[in-house]
């Protein structure tokens, strides 16, 4: 198994134990790919979800640009019901979940396909 498959499956562990979710692996497989080398740098791994500057870049680099959603404040209330489901005390919070969780929420699984 290489580093990005265990990286996967830690991904759908956290899915399902922290997040009640059953994922959609191969879903959950192209997310993790579209976040590039950031899922091999711990610091970028994971959203510090506590620091609106980070929270702000989710909006605009992934909900505005890579998902194509026009910028709102919905787009807010959306990270923060997806941050609620993973829970507000998990300390680390792994991007690719997070991704994956505002995917699923804007129903945009056709800019994976």
């Amino acid at each position: 198994m290489g580093k990005r498959d265990e990286r996967i499956a830690r991904y759908a562990e956290d899915l399902r134990s922290k997040c009640g979710v059953a994922p959609d692996m191969d879903l959950l497989t192209k997310v993790t790919i579209g976040c590039g080398p950031a899922i091999y740098d711990a610091d970028a791994e994971t959203l510090a979800a506590a620091q609106p500057g980070e929270l702000a870049t989710v909006r605009k680099n992934f909900l505005v640009k890579k998902l194509g959603l026009p910028d709102g404040p919905g787009l807010d209330d959306a990270i923060d019901a997806v941050i609620e489901i993973y829970g507000r005390s998990e300390r680390n919070k792994y991007r690719a979940v997070v991704y994956y969780l505002l995917v699923r929420h804007f129903h945009k699984e056709a800019v994976y396909g």
